[in-house]
Order: structure tokens, then C-alpha cells, then sequence
């Protein structure tokens, strides 16, 4: 990313550990996310499948999947 300075050997802050539910993991996250993506020319969510696919991957990237 242009203008961002990543500092090589830095701890990583994502994913996150996953202990059960998180309270800041809402649909409105995920419509605030979708917001913003239509924001930066993306388009809208369409579908319950689109809604899925975004909560999804916002999923995986916010946190670790649980032990099995």
C-alpha cells in the first residue's frame, strides 16, 4: 500500500484468537463493511449469498478457526 510503512518482524495483530462469540462481530459490521466497499466503487450486496460470502470472509480474517 502506498504511504503505509510495514515494519518487517512485527508482530501480527490478525487473526485473532477465537474464545467463542465475539459482541463486536454484528450485522451491522458487516453491512458497515459492505458500505464501505460500495464507498470505493465495489457493488452492492445483491443477494443473502453476497450477505454470507462477506460475513464469511470477514470471519476468517478477524479470527483464528477453533481447534478440532
Amino acid at each position: 500500500m502506498s504511504g503505509t510503512a510495514f515494519r518487517f518482524g512485527a508482530e501480527r495483530s490478525y487473526p485473532l484468537a477465537h474464545a467463542g462469540p465475539d459482541p463486536r462481530f454484528t450485522e451491522s459490521l458487516v453491512n458497515s463493511v459492505a458500505a464501505v466497499l460500495v464507498g470505493y466503487g465495489y457493488p452492492r450486496l445483491a443477494t443473502w449469498q453476497d450477505w454470507a460470502a462477506l460475513e464469511s470472509a470477514l470471519a476468517a480474517f478477524l479470527y483464528n478457526p477453533k481447534e478440532q
